[in-house]
């Protein structure tokens, strides 16, 4: 297996991204304070470039080729976050981009990625393999820039937990837990070296969809397992087939564990982010904030972080979930 990131390179990662992206703020809300009854401060992505945390990873993997391999173009599959990401990333290089993206993806996201000059490659999430779709394009000699199982990649979502920790830091106090959504496993496994190096004793919890929780049952066996088929979620950003082989070898070492809140309980968290932080969430990027609810994470007089992963949602799905919530 490819030797996974450590700290040195997530300081590498952030010093590539300095003044290239957002150095989101920590913020809080004296309601969401009282109601959990302790100090949680939210680690927004959703302001950061491309609307999520994805351009970090997807900057710091195209920053570690060669020019020979940029000047090949790049091409990569997802579900619209990283696509952007790659999307952006790819145009500040001035490289081509191909992205494979689902039939069913966010039309916001969609357009998104052409709007920054990427070819979008439709595929069937449902019945078609990623690989056998990008694949073509790989043997053009294009190079694959993947969502999460790729230390790069990996190291530039652990810039994340740099900021937080200098942050909380700076604020004077100690963070008790980290709470961290989790698709593939890149953000929490990046986020988790950062923050394990700066604070041993800090707890990191990944949260995943209902019937989505790949990470969660891959902890409890010990070893990788998939998610069953025949499920949906209105995640869309975090509906990943099974956890990747390097970010599993790191969540394994530093999460506390994982948990599963379901579509109701992320749309009420996207209900609490508009109604106490002002902010749009998609609901994948607000899954961490619905896991306080869950009485998995103790935090009675506890300083928790939340990041809150992305808000790329248009508005009529916005606001179809947040009626129902």
């Amino acid at each position: 297996m490819t030797t996974p990131p450590g700290i040195d390179d997530i300081r590498a990662a952030a010093a590539r991204l300095s003044g290239l992206v957002v150095e989101t703020p920590l913020i809080e809300s004296p309601e969401l304070n009282k109601r959990h009854g302790g100090r949680i401060l939210f680690k927004p992505e959703t302001l950061q470039r491309t609307g999520s945390f994805k351009i970090r990873g997807a900057y710091n993997k195209l920053s570690s080729l060669t020019e020979e391999e940029r000047s090949r173009g790049v091409v990569a599959f997802s579900s619209g976050n990283h696509a952007q990401g790659v999307a952006a990333s790819a145009a500040m290089f001035g490289v081509r981009a191909v992205i494979a993206m689902p039939v069913d993806a966010p039309a916001l996201k969609v357009g998104n990625v052409r709007k920054m000059g990427a070819e979008v490659v439709p595929f069937d999430r449902f019945k078609d393999d990623r690989m056998t779709v990008v694949r073509p394009y790989i043997d053009k000699g294009m190079v694959l820039v993947p969502p999460f199982d790729d230390p790069a990649i990996i190291a530039g979502q652990g810039t994340i937990g740099l900021e937080l920790m200098r942050q909380a830091k700076a604020l004077g106090v100690s963070l008790d837990a980290v709470v961290v959504p989790c698709g593939g496993g890149g953000l929490s496994s990046g986020i988790s070296v950062a923050v394990k190096d700066a604070s041993p004793g800090t707890a990191v919890w990944a949260v995943e969809p209902e019937h989505f929780d790949d990470t969660r049952r891959s902890l409890a066996k010990g070893e990788r397992v998939p998610n069953e088929p025949g499920h949906t979620s209105i995640c869309d950003a975090l509906l990943t087939a099974e956890p990747g082989a390097i970010t599993f070898e790191i969540n394994r070492r530093n999460l506390a564990g994982a948990i599963a809140v379901s579509d109701k309980a992320a749309a009420q968290a996207m209900r609490d982010a508009m109604a106490h932080l002002k902010l749009v969430v998609e609901p994948g990027g607000c899954v961490a904030l619905a896991a306080l609810a869950s009485g998995e994470i103790d935090l009675a007089g506890k300083c928790v972080a939340v990041v809150l992963s992305g808000g790329n949602v248009d508005f009529s799905t916005y606001a179809e979930i947040m009626a129902a919530a």
